[in-house]
């Protein structure tokens, strides 16, 4: 039998059919093989990470950033953030010599929804293997706010022998709540209201907060950036409703006081004197007491969110502290 030139078209056309159907459905596979895995991963399963996803044992996946060479210097981001709010530091400092990885808090970013384990134990012991199964030596850990409370618990339960040097930006250590033997801490009515707004209109909050204290734009003269405002709160919308809820009682309520005590590396405090979300005198100015030859710079004026605010400085005094 004859074939022409119109059947062999019609049969490579069937074949490009079929091959191109079968590689979406090897695409819609791939994920739904993921969602399984972790839905149904046992306790004891081996870690295993890709180039941006890391699986814990509990099988939890982390999303994860890793960009340039040379000593690493690893980012723990702030409430309700992700790591892209580290996108300015990391920028500078990968073209400055240094490899960065920041990772997206188990219940935030692009990482997986866990109900439980949203406590700064499981905070401290995912970011404990993501520096190991990177292996991970001579680095750098810096965390922002409640960042700043997981670099903490993570000497506290993991020590420093993978530790060159410590940083703390505007973050929730010692502790934040007030307490008897913390008298100076915020009234637990403070964080009962940011709870109680999340519930109410959660997306609404995470407009209000960046909107208002975070960035200062509640202060005469600032200028606003509609920018900043609405990627906090992308970034918020993209965490899960019941992690970022359960962060809260884990940034306000946990006593750092025990790890500070354990910090045994050159370590850097930066915060400003107008912080309105993690005041300094209870924050700042209180490790600085307790973690020993720590240095304490102070911006004068700057807010929480600091980072973006005054980023030329903060990356500027992170690059000569990497260096020294």
């Amino acid at each position: 039998m004859t074939t022409n030139s119109n059947d062999k078209n019609v049969s490579q056309s069937r074949r490009s059919a079929l091959m191109g159907s079968a590689g979406l459905a090897a695409a819609v596979a791939l994920p739904m093989a993921a969602a399984v895995s972790e839905a149904t991963a046992a306790p004891a399963a081996p870690v295993k990470r890709s180039a941006s996803i890391f699986t814990t044992k509990e099988g939890v996946q982390l999303y994860y950033k890793d960009w340039g060479k040379g000593q690493p210097i690893v980012f723990s981001h702030g409430w309700p953030l992700s790591s892209d709010s580290w996108e300015s530091q990391m920028f500078f400092l990968a073209n400055n010599g240094f490899r960065v990885i920041a990772h997206d808090r188990r219940g935030h970013g692009r990482s997986s929804q866990p109900w439980d384990g949203n406590d700064m134990d499981h905070y401290a012991d995912d970011l404990a293997q993501l520096i190991e199964a990177l292996d991970l030596k001579n680095a750098i850990l810096v965390g922002f706010s409640t960042g700043g409370g997981e670099v903490a618990r993570y000497v506290g339960r993991h020590g420093t022998k993978r530790v060159a040097k410590l940083v703390l930006v505007s973050a929730v250590p010692p502790i934040m709540v007030k307490t008897a033997d913390n008298p100076g801490g915020l009234p637990i009515d403070v964080f009962n209201g940011i709870r109680k707004a999340q519930e109410d209109n959660r997306s609404q909050l995470y407009l209000d907060i960046p909107s208002g204290p975070f960035y200062g734009f509640n202060r005469p003269g600032a200028k606003v950036s509609q920018g900043l405002i609405q990627s906090w709160w992308m970034q918020g919308m993209m965490g899960g409703h019941k992690n970022t809820y359960d962060s809260i009682k884990a940034f306000s309520e946990t006593d750092f006081r025990k790890d500070l005590e354990k910090f045994d590396k050159p370590t850097l405090i930066i915060h400003g004197d107008d912080d309105q979300i993690v005041p300094i005198d209870a924050a700042g100015r209180a490790s600085a007491k307790i973690v020993k030859h720590a240095k304490l710079l102070v911006y004068p004026g700057a807010p929480h969110g600091l980072t973006d605010t005054h980023k030329d400085k903060v990356n500027a005094d992170l690059l000569a502290f990497a260096r020294s």
